[in-house]
């Protein structure tokens, strides 16, 4: 087990805006993992990077290190956009996000496959040691058990179904024709949402068509299905109804030359980060454009819909943290009384031959396995005592008597690890701890 503590750092769709997270987006979550690697002292680093938030976690031997790297790697974001937490905190808050209690949409279903995704990516980039292979498998069986064991994902379940009633709000989905932009994961839920809705027209745009072949497969047979290229934009944008953009683009891809001429009322919802609809199209006097912001009020009621499910879930997340603090307690006691009984070991090897030595040679097996016996009899003896104190050391948060063991028992260590880090540390998030907001949010 890592000596080292986890700090966490992130802006989400709570603390920031859209474009606040467009500036916090790495290039991906593997090229990001490797990047904090590189920092001194950063022994582990995993990234989540989603079109609501983009959270770090890394683990070092303190804070100090741990908020250096982490402030860096969000140099480009306004400060106040930036929430920072310690070790206990950075642990609660992603078994929240993995239970979907931190989600635009409470409860909804992609962020448990997007925290697997990002586990991946970060044991590719070589992110992933003791410490966060804890504390990210258990955040995945935190969110499995949510959504099996509670109703928390009953109801509006993604931003695509979200996007379908904000556009519902504005004009009639029975019988309109929708055109999605995108075939990734949100564009399908939002094609599949908006089917659902009983649109009679489905138009799917995306760089590659056959990528998005298998989506409009997907559909109800009733549905009237096409699928273009992002180059055909311009000819079908100014038939639809409603528009949801949902592509992984660094630059938007829905322009307003596309709905020029356009005389009928149509809804835009841009799901992008970032935009995938450029911020002037709203000005077109028949289109409306929504972006993630404005589906607070849909999330809104989704909330308050989930409310009883999220508390029992908050019950499992307080449940699930105590076994994984306790975990790490336990590692590292029994880390210490591993080298103790190494060292021992070793001890007692040497004497036992030595005192065997001294016996001569007409020592018999007999008369050898009654010395050894004795020896292995004294060290269990012996270290039976100090083993009950690490535990217990180890259950009272005493840190100061796990870092001696392991100094005096173990050769390797203190010369290069530092002072060994209380892996359940008390500290909340306070101004000092933070690059700019705090952890209210």
């Amino acid at each position: 087990m890592s000596t080292g503590v986890v700090t966490a750092a992130r802006v989400t769709h709570r603390c920031g805006t859209v474009d606040q997270l467009a500036a916090a987006s790495p290039e991906s979550q593997t090229t990001a993992v490797t990047e904090l690697l590189t920092v001194p002292d950063i022994e582990e680093a995993y990234v989540l990077s989603t079109c609501n938030r983009v959270e770090a976690y890394v683990v070092g031997p303190d804070h100090v290190v741990g908020r250096a790297a982490l402030s860096e790697f969000f140099a480009g974001v306004e400060d106040d956009a930036v929430v920072t937490t310690d070790h206990n905190e950075s642990l609660r808050h992603l078994l929240r996000v993995a239970a979907g209690l931190e989600s635009v949409i409470i409860g909804e279903d992609q962020i448990i496959g997007q925290v697997r995704t990002a586990y991946e990516d970060a044991r590719d980039a070589g992110g992933i040691g003791s410490m966060l292979e804890a504390a990210v498998t258990k955040a995945i069986h935190v969110g499995e058990r949510a959504r099996t064991e509670t109703a928390i994902n009953e109801g509006v379940v993604s931003l695509g179904s979200a996007a379908t009633r904000r556009a519902a709000r504005e004009i009639d989905l029975e019988g309109a024709t929708a055109l999605v932009v995108g075939a990734g994961e949100m564009g399908q839920l939002a094609a599949r949402s908006l089917t659902a809705a009983g649109i009679d027209e489905l138009v799917v745009a995306n760089r590659t068509v056959s990528r998005a072949t298998p989506l409009v497969s997907d559909v109800d047979d009733e549905t009237d299905t096409t699928v273009v290229s992002l180059e055909d934009l311009e000819r079908v944008a100014t038939r639809a109804d409603v528009v949801v953009a949902a592509t992984g683009s660094d630059e938007p891809v829905v322009e307003p030359h596309h709905l020029e001429g356009k005389e009928d009322s149509q809804v835009i919802v841009d799901l992008g980060q970032p935009r995938d609809v450029a911020p002037e199209t709203d000005a077109l006097p028949a289109v409306q454009v929504f972006d993630l912001d404005d589906l607070e009020s849909i999330t809104a009621e989704t909330h308050d819909q989930r409310a009883d499910a999220a508390e029992e879930v908050e019950t499992m997340i307080d449940h699930e943290f105590e076994l994984l603090i306790e975990q790490y307690k336990r590692a590292r006691a029994d880390e210490a009384i591993a080298a103790m009984y190494e060292s021992a070991e070793r001890i007692k090897e040497q004497e036992v031959e030595t005192a065997l030595s001294r016996l001569g040679d007409e020592v018999s097996a007999e008369q050898r396995e009654i010395v050894e016996a004795m020896a292995d009899s004294l060290v269990n003896q012996l270290l039976a005592p100090p083993t009950k104190s690490l535990r217990e050391a180890a259950a009272e948060d005493d840190w100061s008597t796990i870092h001696t063991a392991l100094q005096l028992f173990n050769p390797e260590f203190g010369a290069t690890d530092g002072p060994i880090a209380p892996p359940s540390m008390t500290a909340t998030v306070n101004s000092d701890a933070s690059i700019g907001a705090t952890d209210d949010d």
